[in-house]
């Protein structure tokens, strides 16, 4: 890679040293295999198109009833990572087919969560960002299309 397009502070930030920093993390096994373990910044890859989980989560919190939202990419045999929306409910009237229903409406369908689950509080880190490695362990059962 030579570089983005008319954008030198990017290329600075991925290229170094003649290395491409693709903002992944990764580990190396003792046979020497790498495995991703973690993308350093939130977005996930679903069918080739990049998804971004703050703007799903800004979407679920305009839905009436829901008190905090954090959006997860889990793994899909289809689309290599789905959205899953973890919603803390401010009362019992939010759904999951509201949730599903009102993310319909307003995202294209490779942005949709393809699932909802609800917990009682979104692990967050003192300075507030949500513990999104932590809930990726929490949540390592549910699996995509």
């Amino acid at each position: 890679m030579l570089g983005y397009w008319n954008r030198p502070e990017a290329t600075a930030d991925a290229l170094k040293d003649g290395w491409l920093y693709s903002g992944d993390g990764a580990i190396r096994d003792e046979d020497g295999f790498i495995f991703i373990q973690d993308r350093i910044k939130d977005m996930m890859i679903s069918g080739g198109e990049n998804v971004y989980p703050a703007e799903i989560e800004n979407i679920i919190m305009g839905l009436a009833g829901v008190g905090d939202v954090a959006v997860i990419g889990i793994p899909s045999d289809k689309w290599g990572e789905s959205p899953l929306a973890i919603v803390v409910r401010k009362d019992e009237s939010v759904t999951e087919e509201a949730v599903l229903t009102h993310c319909a409406s307003k995202l294209a369908r490779f942005k949709q969560p393809v699932a909802v689950r609800f917990i009682e509080v979104i692990p967050r880190n003192p300075s507030g960002k949500a513990l999104k490695k932590d809930l990726r362990v929490q949540f390592k059962e549910v699996v995509g299309p």
